[in-house]
């Protein structure tokens, strides 16, 4: 596959191939198709022979070329799957981000442009209230879910409890710790605790300065149903800054994929799916 490629990649004989695949064709009628010195043509099509791509045979005093099907098939195939898995991989997540990306910098004009800006996000959950409460505020069940996807928590400190100190900082999924900057940092603090019924909570994610991008105010409310646990969210946001402008763009898909991750972890803990006992 590497060989095929080097030989395709030259734009003179990836003209040959095409010229190659119409029919067997000469050296020298090549050369003259292609515009070129058939000592060059001559090279190019070892270097296409060499990789397997083309075959040759004499014939009196001409040496004739013929394209080979199967490498490009091949090719074609790995090509195809690449393609497969990159649509699979994220990337309508990564251009729904770049439509809001360019959607929120430019109304990002003067400070304050996104107050009072408000989501909403529902979950059903399958486990009982008190399982979900404990996934929300335990510092080590909440560094399972409590990132976008291509994301991982690198250092969390939650403090459930009125006033209690939030920490989160996180690195790319695929990053090892090191000495370089995580990718992102928020500070804040818990405002209300109600547990097994209402979280609430301040939190600002902070600009490359340390200073706030804004902050962001989270209510949390837990209901038991027959099912396991309906968690209902709002989300508002304050204090908006001009260069708060990319971290408001990502803020309905990273934290849906958060909550989505949430309800995976509680969905393959089966010993919590009949909280009702029934």
């Amino acid at each position: 596959m590497d060989a095929t490629l080097t030989a395709l990649a030259d734009p003179a004989r990836w003209r040959l191939v095409a010229l190659l695949a119409d029919r067997p064709r000469p050296v020298g009628v090549l050369a003259q198709l292609a515009g070129a010195r058939q000592p060059q043509t001559t090279k190019h099509l070892q270097t296409l022979e060499r990789a397997g791509v083309v075959v040759s045979q004499r014939s009196g005093q001409r040496r004739i070329y013929a394209l080979r099907s199967e490498p490009l098939r091949e090719l074609a195939a790995e090509l195809g799957r690449l393609a497969d898995t990159a649509e699979a991989g994220g990337r309508e997540t990564f251009d729904r981000y770049g439509r809001n990306l360019d959607a929120e910098r430019l109304a990002a004009q003067q400070p304050g442009w996104a107050d009072d800006r408000s989501f909403a996000f529902r979950r059903s959950l399958p486990a009982a209230a008190e399982v979900v409460w404990r996934h929300l505020t335990d510092e080590e069940l909440l560094a399972a879910w409590w990132t976008p996807d291509d994301l991982r928590v690198s250092e969390l400190v939650f403090e459930a409890r009125e006033g209690g100190r939030i920490v989160l900082a996180y690195r790319d999924r695929e990053d090892a710790d090191g000495p370089g900057e995580v990718v992102g940092r928020a500070e804040g603090v818990v405002d209300d605790v109600r547990p097994a019924e209402r979280l609430a909570y301040r939190l600002s994610p902070l600009l490359p300065g340390g200073s706030p991008a804004f902050t962001s105010h989270v209510d949390l409310g837990l209901t038991l149903t027959d099912a396991g646990t309906e968690l209902d969210i709002g989300y508002r946001i304050s204090g908006t800054t001009v260069g708060g402008a990319d971290f408001v763009a990502g803020i309905e898909l990273g934290f849906g994929q958060s909550l989505d991750k949430l309800a995976a972890v509680l969905a393959a803990d089966g010993t919590h799916t009949n909280p009702t006992g029934a």
